[in-house]
């Protein structure tokens, strides 16, 4: 099989939560860096080109999330009938844990952890025609755990991507600009229940060199960017790292804006740099609270309570940065009055503008592989497993919850095509949640106020 022919691989992208794909640009960088010609598409903003698939003779398909996964499946399907002959290999966080079914349609291998390495020297084996064992790489015929072996990380090469400003901008004072992304690190210290990290990288991060790093937001600087996303699990892992990297961005660009997603015992416990990341133009912080509910955050293993998220806000306050929280709106564990709680608590704190409608919509996912599959608390509610769907169904004890998540997704879903205000989409789903008619809800914020920063695309699984 050759492969160092221009376009005899194909890198494809579903999805990645609105920005240009890193899950193309890394492994390009390493594949080019081995004397490779690769090809690239975005399906998540350009057209599947039917020509560049007949070509290759090597896919790779990027599967780091929910909605990638089930788009790549489709992906699978379509390359199978341009181009049957080619090896489709799915890499990324949501391949190892879904391999069994992706082999079963389609996929000719599966790798995840860290992974570009790997995907080199499987290309390297598979022109050989070797097909000689790679540590990561899964087929039909051979098992194999992620790898989790640290990489001679290489320059994300973005110039076959489309360019930025196709992706999600920041909006800020009504107005919008180009934002790049970029990885500080990879993995997670923590073990949340719910999170698909865990299961693969169990509870290692590992940092990217500081020079690799700041060469991509260079890159993305003279495409245009002013303000760029830290897309790290958790950028406090290593927080001597992150505020390293921080300053080194900002003595280079003075000006350039930046956001990043921390946990909440993390901003408590690691945040002294806080101050001086506003001072170096961070915009907000993602975090992920998923619930005010002692019952749920201890079933998730989030590790922090209500008490520690009101004092997060405070910290953050101080230090001059709006939090952007993160919820599951709706698990098996989630009563009326705990839903309630959260509405009750965004419009007390101050943070409708802060939060994106379809947050208060959001369901667990119980994907194969996932630590809350098995564990106690979840089994007595876990029904079957939906294959296409790549999550385990479930039923909440207390229909109404299942009811109301049917007609909050409804009504944010509705609202969002229409492009209502979010705070009157808040304020519709406050009546809704209470059992009143939305359409008698008032919006008690003026159209015309300033809020928050945000980036444009507001989905986050």
């Amino acid at each position: 099989m050759q492969l160092k022919s221009l376009d005899a691989i194909l890198l494809i992208s579903c999805y990645e939560l609105g920005h240009q794909p890193l899950g193309i640009a890394s492994p390009m960088g390493f594949l080019e860096r081995a004397g490779y010609q690769p090809a690239a598409t975005d399906i998540a903003v350009e057209t599947l080109d039917t020509e560049k698939v007949a070509r290759a003779r090597f896919v790779g398909i990027s599967v780091p999330m929910h909605t990638a996964l089930r788009m790549g499946v489709r992906v699978i399907e379509l390359i199978r009938e341009i181009n049957p002959e080619c090896h489709v290999c799915c890499y990324g966080l949501y391949a190892a844990l879904n391999s069994d079914y992706l082999l079963e349609h389609g996929a000719d291998s599966c790798l995840g952890g860290e992974f570009e390495s790997p995907l080199v020297e499987w290309v390297r084996s598979l022109e050989d025609g070797h097909d000689a064992e790679v540590a990561g790489v899964i087929t039909r015929d051979r098992e194999a755990k992620p790898n989790l072996e640290r990489l001679p990380f290489a320059v994300p090469s973005r110039s076959a991507l489309p360019i930025l400003d196709d992706y999600a901008q920041l909006e800020q004072d009504g107005e919008t600009r180009t934002a790049g992304y970029v990885e500080a690190s990879r993995g997670c210290l923590h073990l949340c229940t719910h999170c698909p990290i865990p299961p693969v990288y169990e509870g290692r991060f590992f940092i990217l060199p500081q020079d690799v790093i700041l060469q991509d937001i260079r890159t993305q600087v003279a495409a245009g960017a002013t303000h760029i996303t830290f897309g790290d699990p958790d950028f406090l892992n290593g927080p001597k790292h992150a505020i390293g990297v921080v300053r080194a961005m900002h003595a280079e660009f003075p000006d350039l804006t930046f956001d990043f997603t921390a946990k909440i015992e993390h901003l408590l416990n690691r945040g002294e740099h806080l101050s001086e990341f506003a001072e170096s133009g961070c915009l907000f912080i993602i975090t992920a609270v998923e619930s005010l509910s002692d019952r749920v955050l201890e079933i998730l293993d989030k590790r922090h309570t209500r008490a520690d998220v009101e004092e997060a806000l405070v910290v953050c306050r101080e230090a001059g940065i709006p939090l952007r929280p993160t919820w599951v709106a709706f698990t098996p564990w989630t009563t009326l009055d705990d839903y309630l709680e959260v509405l009750h608590f965004v419009e007390a704190n101050g943070l409708i503008d802060h939060i994106d409608s379809v947050q208060y919509a959001i369901r667990l996912l119980i994907p194969p592989g996932s630590w809350l599959a098995d564990h106690s608390e979840t089994l007595p509610h876990r029904g079957e497993l939906d294959e296409a769907a790549f999550t385990y169904r479930w039923v909440h004890p207390d229909s109404r919850l299942d009811a109301l998540h049917k007609e909050v997704s409804k009504l944010v879903e509705r609202d969002a095509q229409a492009g209502v205000d979010s705070a009157t989409t808040f304020y519709r789903l406050l009546e809704l949640a209470h059992g009143r008619d939305p359409a008698s809800a008032v919006c008690s914020l003026p159209p015309d106020r300033s809020r928050t920063p945000r980036l444009t695309e507001s989905w986050f699984c």
